[in-house]
């Protein structure tokens, strides 16, 4: 018997039995959360400071040894395939200090099979980072996601210390660290509802200024009452008409929150920076959005589980070992389970979180089903279907008109080029 036969045998029967499947492979991502949602910094737009209050949080939330080695052994255990990806997020990862993460390596070391390629990656504000953390990172290979909102006037307005203090400078001056290292990052960029109207401003600053591996933009925005209420939750027949004031921010009553990008910002932004992007940088810049877009329309399949027809493969492990069904749905209605007491494994191919992805596709509101963009969107992501639909029918995502906008005006291009 191997070391995985023993663990399983003797501490998770059911794994052993879910393993042995002939001839399948078994993947899934878990975003592990070592700090819990504790930052140094207080950004205005976090969808994650609240889960200190939301969950109970210590003051102090930090990942135990027991609790860490519990979730390597089990994540490398339950995955058939020959690649593992460890990612680290937050809160702010970095505030467990390098002594952890090389546990982290050491353990990852310890558990890994013969063959098996390990990665990690970890996303940070940066204002932490020095020439100790970068050439650990470098020494072992980590993929860093550092997060800036564009040029200082963007960055500042909605990133800012526990005091309100600045952080742009931090912030370049960890890219020019990681630069120096030779490290390969991604800049996470969020978009809101003020850097959304300079988009070709925000993203050749991101291009030429910050010069990333990858640029990620991520659209700012979450419900009104996202702080107290899990998605999903919200009474129905309450939700505003896509087509109503409501639907947008900075109206009495709004549905978001008021920083939240609006639906028809996000597709200009995205459109404007797609022809920039098109007609400068094609093969040399890499935009997630735009790499992802393309691969569906080629065939390749979605690189991202929001435009992906079923999801529930990307979970999210707290800090006491708790894991939920994904990194947006970390709230107690999706609470999984405890890895302390059940394998990883098991929780991630249950039948909740199996019927959880496969609610994605199987609740979209006939608009979406008819829609001739359906199969490089189906419906996004679930957390965010809060509109109703002129007809009335709820489940509608809120950046609907966006999507549809970036999406009518790619497939325009690629006809234009391919024709």
């Amino acid at each position: 018997m191997t070391a995985i036969d023993v663990v399983t045998v003797t501490e998770f029967p059911a794994l052993k039995r879910t393993k042995n499947a002939t001839g399948s492979h078994y993947r899934f991502h878990t975003m592990i959360k070592p700090s819990g949602a504790q930052c140094n910094l207080d950004c205005r737009y976090c969808f994650y400071l609240h889960k200190e209050q939301l969950l109970g949080q210590p003051k102090r939330p930090r990942m135990d040894d027991e609790v860490l080695e519990q979730h390597i052994r089990q994540y490398i255990q339950a995955q058939t395939g020959d690649q593992v990806i460890f990612s680290w997020q937050g809160g702010e990862p970095t505030l467990m200090g390098l002594h952890f993460f090389r546990r982290v390596v050491a353990l990852q070391q310890k558990y890994a099979r013969p063959g098996l390629k390990i990665e990690n990656d970890l996303q940070t504000n940066g204002t932490l980072l020095d020439e100790e953390w970068c050439a650990f990172l470098k020494q072992h290979k980590f993929l860093v996601g550092l997060s800036i909102d564009g040029p200082e006037q963007f960055h500042d307005l909605h990133r800012y210390s526990k005091t309100g203090g600045k952080t742009f400078a931090a912030v370049v001056r960890a890219a020019r660290l990681l630069h120096a290292h030779e490290i390969p990052f991604s800049a996470l960029c969020v978009i809101n509802r003020d850097n959304a109207e300079y988009p070709l401003e925000v993203y050749r600053f991101l291009r030429d200024e910050i010069s990333p591996r990858l640029i990620q933009f991520i659209p700012g925005m979450e419900k009104a009452d996202f702080v107290s209420a899990a998605p999903g939750s919200w009474d129905k027949t309450r939700l505003p008409r896509e087509d109503a004031p409501e639907a947008l921010p900075g109206n009495p009553g709004s549905a978001v929150a008021d920083w939240s990008v609006a639906p028809l910002q996000w597709g200009r932004f995205l459109t404007r920076v797609w022809d920039e992007w098109l007609a400068r940088d094609y093969g040399k810049v890499f935009v997630d959005q735009f790499e992802n877009v393309l691969s569906m329309i080629t065939g390749q399949g979605s690189q991202q589980c929001v435009t992906s027809q079923v999801c529930g493969k990307a979970m999210a492990l707290e800090h006491n070992g708790d894991l939920y069904s994904c990194d947006h749905f970390v709230y107690p209605e999706y609470r999984l389970g405890n890895i302390r007491t059940e394998h990883q494994g098991d929780l991630a191919f249950s039948e909740r979180q199996q019927a959880f992805g496969y609610a994605k596709s199987a609740n979209l509101p006939a608009k979406c089903k008819q829609c001739a963009y359906l199969k490089l969107c189906w419906g996004h992501c679930p957390k965010d279907r809060f509109l109703k639909t002129t007809d009335n029918e709820p489940g509608l995502h809120y950046l609907c008109q966006g999507l549809t906008l970036f999406y009518r005006h790619v497939i325009q291009e690629c006809d234009r080029l391919s024709g």
